[in-house]
């Protein structure tokens, strides 16, 4: 059986991040960067520069005004809340080059950015500052199903179809059919990309956040998100149906299930929106 790294190398050529992440990334990294380091770092992508000042200036942060200059976005937003933006805003080129014929990748990056929104949305119910941050963990919370997909398909839809017919966690099944499961996969290909280790770990531990150490508050957020966001996906005869919601993410985070109608309907009406912009097709206009 392979490995979660050997499955991401496998296809290491085509889950590549575009220069201008590579090039932010190693602005915000540098302790000797400014603020107008990395400003004068994203006008070399007049695109990326517009993708986002449109980001800033829409519901995802609510400014007052409008924010006209990439300068002012980084002072307003900071170095680290512009390289997930940044990151955010490039995902979808790195899957340029994938050739899945078996997965529905439209449904993934609905699935995706509403994820993400209810990371944001959930993240700011519960009082949690910087609430935007969560949204780049909410919207690679899945990620590693992109790379079982390209790399082992009939397997992975197996392991899909498995699981829904023992009614039993997809993680399991995957990890007992080829040996990882779609949160190493996905931890392991963040990893390669260099970003923050805190994203790494809510990805690696979503499932069981308490294991996630000093990032159990991210790891507990995209747990949530992605308990919700899966849910939403279910026939509506099983609405009803009791949320399998960590305790100790819920504990830590002090979130309110009689919450979550209310903010999935608010993340609902924002997503095709917010999909504009995050999905890959948006990405390769």
């Amino acid at each position: 059986m392979a490995s979660a790294q050997e499955l991401v190398q496998s296809c290491s050529n085509i889950f590549t991040l575009p220069e201008i992440y590579i090039r932010v990334r190693d602005v915000v990294d540098d302790p000797d960067s400014t603020m107008d380091d990395l400003a004068n770092a994203l006008k070399i992508d007049p695109a990326i520069s517009a993708r986002v000042l449109k980001i800033v200036n829409s519901p995802l942060y609510g400014f007052p005004k409008q924010v006209d200059t990439v300068t002012r976005a980084v002072n307003l937003l900071g170095m680290q809340a512009i390289r997930d933006l940044v990151t955010a805003t490039t995902i979808g080129r790195s899957f340029s080059g994938m050739t899945v014929q078996i997965m529905d990748l439209s449904a993934f990056w609905r699935k995706s950015v509403l994820c993400a929104l209810m990371a944001g949305k959930i993240a700011k119910a519960c009082g949690i500052r910087d609430s935007e941050r969560f949204f780049i963990e909410g919207l690679l919370r899945d990620i590693g199903h992109l790379v079982l997909y390209q790399t082992i398909p009939e397997r992975a839809q197996s392991a899909l179809i498995e699981a829904g017919n023992l009614g039993s966690s997809l993680a399991e099944v995957e990890q007992s059919n080829f040996g990882c499961d779609f949160t190493e996969v996905g931890a392991e290909l963040i990893h390669s990309w260099g970003m923050p280790p805190q994203i790494e770990q809510a990805i690696r531990y979503q499932l069981s956040p308490k294991e996630a150490g000093e990032h159990i508050l991210h790891a507990s957020m995209v747990h949530l998100a992605g308990v919700v966001a899966d849910q939403s996906e279910l026939p509506p005869s099983t609405v009803g149906h009791k949320l399998s919601f960590d305790p100790h993410a819920m504990q830590l985070t002090g979130f309110n299930v009689d919450e979550r109608p209310a903010l999935l309907a608010g993340a609902q009406a924002q997503l095709r929106e917010t999909l504009v912009m995050f999905s890959p097709v948006a990405m390769a206009a």
